[in-house]
């Protein structure tokens, strides 16, 4: 009998099979940490497949420093890249691969870039308006939602894998799909020109299983 793997190992797989050969400097797999759905950076950072991303939303926590460093560390032993949310000056402290920023912050990010920070950046984009200003400002990837139907509070309407795929025709940089995703229905979104996808619930509801 094989091994049993996680529903981390099966997203990434199925997350590679959708990028395909893309060229992208992000991981293909996207893990964004949440609150409530998965409070805990550093653990996470010790239970993500090598190859795999971890962005961590700290949300102006007052100890999001320590933790940073402490998923960094985990992470960089396992091959799992790191991006912290909103903060260039946590990134750089704690040692992260890079940024994610906030559609309303694409502008800090083109500023940061001008002067020279070479850091990986993605963004959230949820206007197709969006694409252009996230290309303007030199980020390596956007991450588009609300992809599928998803419980997260914030979540918009999904606009499905054909509204998606409309998205990654009007610009050349690379997509994340976000929203809704799990390792069943990421597969719906091969051959559509997306470099990944990023999820969150799907890493904490779907339990371990044997092949």
């Amino acid at each position: 009998m094989k091994p049993p793997y996680d529903a981390a190992t099966r997203l990434a797989s199925a997350a590679l099979s959708v990028r395909g050969d893309l060229p992208c400097a992000l991981p293909p797999l996207l893990v964004l940490t949440d609150p409530k759905r998965l409070p805990d950076p550093v653990a996470l950072a010790g239970a993500l497949p090598p190859g795999s991303g971890l962005v961590y939303r700290h949300f102006g926590h007052h100890d999001r420093q320590a933790i940073a460093c402490a998923a960094v560390a985990i992470a960089r032993e396992r091959g799992v890249t790191v991006l912290v949310s909103s903060d260039l000056d946590l990134a750089m402290g704690s040692g992260a691969a890079g940024v994610h920023w906030p559609e309303r912050m694409i502008g800090e990010a083109g500023r940061a870039r001008a002067r020279g920070c070479r850091l990986l950046f993605s963004a959230a984009a949820h206007a197709p308006s969006t694409l252009s200003r996230a290309d303007r400002a030199g980020l390596d990837a956007v991450l588009v939602s609300t992809v599928f139907a998803s419980q997260s509070p914030t979540a918009r309407r999904a606009m499905g894998p054909m509204a998606l795929s409309a998205w990654v025709r009007r610009t050349a940089l690379p997509v994340y799909a976000l929203g809704g995703i799990n390792h069943m229905n990421a597969l719906r979104l091969s051959g559509l020109g997306i470099s990944g996808v990023a999820v969150v619930s799907a890493i904490r509801s779907a339990g371990p299983t044997q092949t």
